[in-house]
């Protein structure tokens, strides 16, 4: 059993935080599209950012800005524009972006981060911008996550959005967190755009340590499409008001905080996921048997995201051969006489050999899969094992439908 339980309430959910998301004409379509979340006192902040050569301004801001200061108290969204590829003018726009919500809160620009979504080489709407600022700090509350995480989504259909709460002493101590991302999900760092909000008290090492792990076991191990973003951006905060003792070395304590961290990220990272462009359902890829953790998550991960394996559970085809072909091009050695694959309960392949199995009852577990509960029954299961190694890995997905070339083809228009 899990050392926690879900709460409501989202990034507002640990104390000290607020939240807000406005309307402040960015989208062409009139949808919520600015974002603000801040903490009543200085926080410790880490991010993990898209290893893309072409990174979005606000990319390039907040790494210098948490190199040369780890802690943060508010973070600004803005959706609609994603002002990557915008050049010195892009890059001007993000300063001034980060002094105007700055003053309008009554700190210091260095306390702030900032994130962009939307179409590439599109400037932010400064006049816009300008405007909506004094909006989205007015609206700040301690009720806002919702508002917020339906301010930063673009083609989603759903938001994303958890909270966990876990006991260290004897104090509650709290992880909120939420996210955006449909398309263009194949993240080489964290993914899309997530925030983490915390009311521990943790060293900023510490902190980024437990993070960068977290983003690794579970946005790192995502996708969609195959396609990096320009402004891949996962920032979490942490304020200390819990009062809980500070948290500075490894131990019991990070063991726990860290765990609670991991299941809020993995719990955004699916639901990105299942909510790809187009898609029906979620897929989930279990490695086991490989020689570690990476090794496990590398051809979980390439399964995950094989077009021929995401078509096929879309077609509702238990064709399991385009399992093995993608388990075997992920760059990880294995004997093939050791490969077994599983769908669901159907076991297909076994020490390398195809087996006899019910077609039709395997495509009825996909069918079933289109039609359930989100995030709940909607899951279709790939196991896989590749030998006796310790290593174990999971990577999520989603199937491929028509609809995600339509949406794409249609995205700037």
């Amino acid at each position: 059993m899990a050392d926690w339980q879900k709460i409501t309430g989202g990034v507002t959910a640990p104390r000290g935080y607020q939240a807000a998301g406005i309307t402040a004409g960015l989208k062409p379509s009139g949808l919520p599209d600015l974002a603000l979340i801040f903490s009543e006192v200085e926080a410790i902040a880490a991010g993990v950012f898209t290893t893309s050569q072409v990174k979005a301004a606000c990319v390039e801001y907040c790494r210098q800005r948490l190199q040369a200061k780890h802690s943060a108290r508010a973070i600004l969204c803005n959706a609609g524009q994603a002002n990557a590829a915008t050049g010195n003018q892009g890059y001007l726009d993000t300063l001034e972006s980060a002094l105007a919500i700055a003053q309008a809160l009554n700190i210091s620009s260095e306390y702030v981060l900032l994130a962009s979504t939307g179409v590439i080489g599109q400037r932010i709407k400064m006049d816009a911008l300008r405007s909506g600022i004094p909006k989205v700090v007015a609206a700040l509350s301690e009720t806002g996550s919702d508002a917020a995480a339906g301010a930063i989504i673009t083609t989603d259909l759903v938001t994303k959005s958890i909270a966990l709460e876990t006991t260290v002493g004897d104090r509650p101590v709290r992880i909120g967190g939420i996210a955006k991302g449909s398309g263009m999900i194949h993240p080489n760092m964290a993914t899309m755009l997530a925030f983490v909000t915390c009311d521990a008290m943790v060293s900023p090492a510490l902190w980024q340590q437990m993070l960068a792990r977290a983003a690794d076991r579970s946005f790192n191990s995502i996708t969609v499409d195959g396609d990096t973003s320009t402004n891949d951006s996962l920032i979490a905060l942490a304020n200390g008001q819990s009062r809980t003792p500070a948290i500075t070395e490894w131990g019991a304590e990070a063991e726990k905080l860290e765990a609670m961290l991991t299941a809020v990220c993995q719990h955004l990272a699916k639901a990105i996921a299942r909510d790809g462009e187009g898609a029906t359902c979620l897929i989930e890829v279990e490695v086991t048997g490989a020689h570690d953790e990476l090794s496990a998550r590398q051809i979980a991960k390439t399964i995950a995201g094989s077009s021929l394996v995401k078509s096929a559970i879309f077609g509702r085809d238990p064709n399991w051969g385009r399992i093995a072909a993608a388990a075997g091009r992920a760059g990880i050695p294995f004997e093939q006489e050791n490969l077994q694959i599983k769908l669901g309960d159907f076991l297909m392949l076994e020490n390398g050999q195809p087996l006899t199995f019910d077609r039709a009852a395997a495509s009825a577990y996909l069918k079933k899969a289109a039609i359930g509960a989100y995030l709940q029954e909607d899951r279709v299961l790939i196991s896989v094992n590749v030998g006796n190694g310790y290593g174990v890995g999971k990577a999520w997905g989603c199937d491929l439908s028509y609809d995600y070339v339509r949406i794409n083809a249609e995205y700037t228009t």
